[in-house]
């Protein structure tokens, strides 16, 4: 499968990119790590969760996105990894 890549480098939005993995590892790069990097993180978690997904390469990086954002970057990322 190739990696799936969803959004921008704007402001207040964020790119994915995932792929097929063995185990779930998240890496996450943002401008406001050091007062989000956990929710970013549990939203990410929680998404996969849902999504009944194990084995992913997820890398983050992130320009100050809201959860809904981060949400739908994150499952559009995965679908076009499957396409």
């Amino acid at each position: 499968m190739k990696p799936g890549i969803a959004g921008t480098l704007e402001s207040n939005d964020a790119i994915f990119t995932v792929r097929p993995a063995s185990t779930r590892h998240v890496v996450i790069h943002s401008v406001v790590d050091a007062f989000y990097h956990d929710q970013i993180a549990q939203v990410i978690e929680t998404t996969l969760d849902e999504l009944a997904i194990t084995g992913l390469d997820v890398l983050c990086e992130d320009k100050g996105a809201l959860d809904y954002t981060l949400r739908a970057r994150l499952i559009a990322a995965i679908q076009r990894m499957e396409a």
